[in-house]
């Protein structure tokens, strides 16, 4: 799970298992990073995300699931902008050692993400 910046460069972070979901990993990454506002799919709608956000004053937009009693309003032209995460995991994916998961401790895959992500910025 990673968090970028506008612009689709990688801030930070969480290695998790490959079973858990992605929800797991959010409080550690959003802990003491300031932000304006998140983009994020339907795997993200979860109260405590958008209450959260909502004590921050961040602007949320986050893909609805369609069964969400109070739905809310979301800024669909900034929502297009979520393609730039993705692009960035197909962009890290490039490299075959991430994509294999050649590295066999956490640290050093943890540093190869961190080397990739310098060699993506400097493209």
């Amino acid at each position: 799970m990673a968090l970028t910046d506008a612009l689709g460069n990688l801030v930070d972070f969480e290695l998790l298992p490959g079973q858990r979901h992605d929800t797991v990993g959010v409080a550690a990454l959003i802990g003491a990073t300031g932000f304006g506002g998140l983009i994020a799919d339907k795997a993200f709608d979860v109260n405590w995300i958008t209450d959260e956000l909502d004590r921050r004053g961040a602007e949320i937009v986050i893909s609805q699931h369609p069964n969400r009693r109070t739905p809310r309003e979301i800024d669909t032209e900034v929502y297009k902008w979520r393609h730039l995460i993705e692009n960035f995991f197909g962009k890290l994916k490039e490299f075959k050692r991430i994509a294999m998961r050649a590295c066999k401790t956490d640290t050093s895959f943890s540093a190869m993400i961190y080397a990739c992500a310098a060699v993506i910025n400097s493209r």
